[in-house]
């Protein structure tokens, strides 16, 4: 069963114009990666809803003052380099992501930052999820920043990653786990999740 515009609407409000964009490719990228079904549909845009602020946001913002940088990442960032840097985007990714996810050259953490519905995140990411939907993300990174490719690279990441079971079994902390790497944002996960459910039911 797709989901219908109006139907993503009442989950993602805030989502506004974008919606009647992102429903044909959202379907288009559900279908190919098994993400059917009302579970695995309301986990999957409950997660995507959360990480780009309802459809709004396909790359990270690293715009974080340096007290968001010392909690985020406090093995990158002292107080001083975090004082440093802070409001600095493109620093900050370079600090972040430098040296690590495959990113070894100079400048990478910022070319591959977050992008996506689910931030695909270091060169290796990109390498991969570009392998799998046949594009050269490494010469292009900003491709998944395109809606059809935002969403395509969620399903990707979503089914590469084992969610379709997880959310087979109601276990969303889990799945927030896997995207998130810890619970960052729960509370507004679980109500979308909430809401997601019982739109689609």
């Amino acid at each position: 069963m797709p989901i219908t515009v109006q139907q993503l609407l009442q989950i993602l409000p805030n989502a506004g114009p974008v919606a009647g964009v992102f429903v044909p490719v959202l379907n288009t990228a559900m279908s190919r990666y098994q993400i059917v079904g009302t579970k695995r549909i309301a986990a999957f845009i409950a997660q995507v809803g959360h990480e780009s602020g309802h459809l709004t946001r396909l790359a990270e913002n690293l715009n974080y003052s340096a007290d968001a940088l010392r909690r985020n990442w406090p093995s990158r960032f002292d107080v001083e380099l975090a004082g440093a840097v802070a409001r600095k985007p493109e620093r900050i990714a370079n600090i972040a992501y430098g040296n690590r996810m495959g990113n070894t050259e100079q400048g990478d953490g910022w070319k591959y930052r977050g992008r996506g519905l689910i931030q695909i995140t270091g060169k290796n990411n990109y390498r991969a999820c570009g392998e799998a939907l046949g594009l050269d993300l490494i010469a292009q990174p900003e491709l998944l920043e395109k809606p059809q490719h935002a969403c395509m690279s969620a399903a990707w990441f979503w089914a590469t990653n084992g969610l379709n079971t997880l959310a087979d079994a109601g276990k969303f902390d889990a799945i927030t786990q896997r995207i998130n790497g810890g619970q960052n944002g729960a509370t507004d996960r679980q109500a979308l999740y909430a809401k997601a459910l019982k739109v689609l039911a």
